[in-house]
């Protein structure tokens, strides 16, 4: 660290060795499984062996109870360099190069079992604390000054830090033994910290591999969430990071979520790795959130953007439809075209097809077109509710049903014309004349810096709005629809997601469960079938 900042190294497409700086002291480097992320740890410690502490993936928790005593500059060097008894910096580089990983081959394979000499270190750094202090208050009274403060040791930070990630625990040190205490029916029941769960010993090893590290020194911590609970993995990290400022903080990682909510960091993603090189991206700040981001760089697959929640019919729906794509649900349509135009702007940060897929509605032909422009397409029927309502797919369940393929269609159909879209023509034509309207207003550019050019837009807009026309071309749509009793037709007008949960009993099922039979058959034995019929519903530039 310097007065700007931390430097650290990358490799560039071709292996050689690019700085960089930053002001914060983290990274975060993420990347899908097989992008090579812990070969990327293992290259910026080689290339940077003095000043770079790595703790592997591989992290073996096991510990004695009783831990040894060494001086502080051995337990450093066991922990730094894997060895104690090398020779000079040299030694001790060549040694760590080659001895603390095993070998060549190992490199990011090796289960560490450096938790005692972690623990050997933190203890050692201690007791030098204490008699560096002891040595000061001899020297007061020898001078009969006053004698200094006692010493916020190594063992002081780590309880302070453990209090902070692990409140729930006391966590204790007396004659070498580290103790952690639980309270149960307010008794306080002490046991060694061997015995301790997986993710207390790794706060426990975490923390005391941190605290021991020479001073500014750059640490790699490779996959950061294991054994870490995620209620307090990203605590954990931020209070190390405060304890260990003169450190730069190095996390490579495939959790998006810890990525994406860990506060100020350089995030970077590896793009492309073919065996022996990276290709790096550093991102900047984006439009789209974060952990959406990650999740979308990390998936390695296309991007579809659509209406609807995680487990609702729709993303179901469209998960079995297009097994290909990341599919990813954004709620509204809103969210769906402001996803889409974002990512699509972003092409630089990756080599994915990205489209949206939204519901028909009460969208003009107009409308629609002009969103082709954006990547962003819709269906062929008003909402995604109503494919599972088109006629070839109720005919293929009644016919796999054992029931009369013709005698129950007749029976949707007119349910579906005379009791549904009948009765709520009027309400359904309104809707419709109002989405047109908002449309247009919605084409006004109202500038915040300029009213009066807003007004004039605004004015231009108000003027070629014509609203009998609007609505006179409404009614005859729905209209004829309704006269010519023209069922395709009004499933691509007729917004009602009620509908498809109201049909079940004309095949013998209960209504709530249509849509899970659908799915489930589509997943099962009728997928093929299934799927032909809802492809001629679906937009044709989107590949399947």
């Amino acid at each position: 660290m310097d007065d700007f900042g931390f430097k650290y190294i990358l490799p560039d497409i071709n292996g050689n060795r690019i700085e960089y700086k930053t002001n914060y002291n983290s990274i975060i480097i993420i990347g899908a499984n097989g992008s090579g992320k812990s070969k990327l740890g293992a290259w910026i410690e080689r290339n940077d062996l003095e000043n770079v502490h790595r703790i592997g993936a591989q992290r073996n928790l096991n510990f004695n109870e009783n831990i040894p005593l060494k001086n502080y500059s051995q337990a450093e060097e066991k922990l730094f360099y894997g060895s104690s008894e090398t020779n000079g910096l040299n030694g001790r580089l060549k040694h760590k190069k080659l001895g603390r990983w095993n070998n060549e081959n190992s490199y990011t394979t090796t289960m560490m079992s450096d938790f005692e000499d972690a623990l050997v270190a933190l203890i050692a750094l201690t007791n030098m604390q204490n008699s560096k202090f002891i040595d000061q208050c001899k020297e007061c009274e020898a001078k009969n000054i006053e004698k200094p403060h006692t010493p916020y040791t190594a063992v002081d930070q780590l309880m302070d830090i453990w209090n902070n990630v692990m409140p729930q625990r006391k966590l204790k040190y007396y004659d070498g033994k580290f103790l952690t205490t639980s309270i149960k029916d307010d008794i306080e029941q002490d046991y060694p910290s061997n015995q301790m769960s997986d993710g207390e010993r790794a706060v426990l090893y975490l923390s005391a591999q941190v605290l021991c590290v020479p001073e500014s020194k750059i640490l790699i911590i490779d996959e950061p969430e294991i054994h870490l609970h995620r209620s307090i993995m990203s605590r954990l990290w931020s209070t190390l990071e405060k304890f260990r400022s003169d450190c730069l903080f190095i996390y490579i990682t495939h959790d998006t979520q810890f990525a994406a909510s860990h506060g100020l960091s350089d995030k970077i993603w590896i793009k492309e790795y073919d065996g022996r090189n990276w290709k790096l991206e550093i991102l900047t700040k984006s439009e789209l959130p974060e952990n959406l981001l990650f999740d979308i760089l990390g998936s390695r697959k296309n991007v579809l953007f659509v209406e609807g929640e995680n487990n609702s019919y729709d993303t179901q729906l469209y998960t079995l439809l297009y097994p290909n794509y990341y599919v990813i649900a954004c709620g509204s349509c809103t969210q769906v075209i402001a996803r889409t135009k974002v990512f699509r702007s972003n092409a630089s940060l990756h080599d994915y097809q990205v489209y949206g897929l939204i519901d028909r509605d009460y969208r003009s032909d107009y409308e629609i077109e002009k969103y082709k422009n954006y990547g962003i397409f819709s269906l062929q029927v008003a909402e995604v509710e109503n494919l599972f309502l088109v006629e070839e797919l109720i005919r293929l369940l009644a016919k796999h049903l054992e029931e009369n393929p013709d005698a129950v269609f007749e029976k949707v159909k007119k349910y579906i014309i005379e009791d549904r879209f009948s009765n709520q023509i009027n309400s359904q034509i309104c809707q419709s004349v109002v989405s047109r309207l908002k449309y247009q207003l919605a084409s006004a550019e109202l500038s915040r810096k300029n009213e009066a050019e807003a007004k004039k837009s605004l004015d231009a807009v108000l003027k070629s709005i014509d609203y009998e026309s609007i609505k006179s071309e409404q009614e005859t749509m729905f209209r004829d629809a309704l006269i010519q009793k023209n069922y395709a037709r009004i499933l691509r007008v007729f917004n009602e997601k009620g509908l498809v949960t109201s049909v079940g009993h004309f095949l013998g099922l209960v209504d709530k469960d249509y849509c899970n039979r659908v799915l489930s058959l589509l997943k099962g034995k009728l997928h093929d079938d299934i799927i032909n019929i809802i492809a001629g519903y679906l937009p044709t530039e989107i590949p399947r």
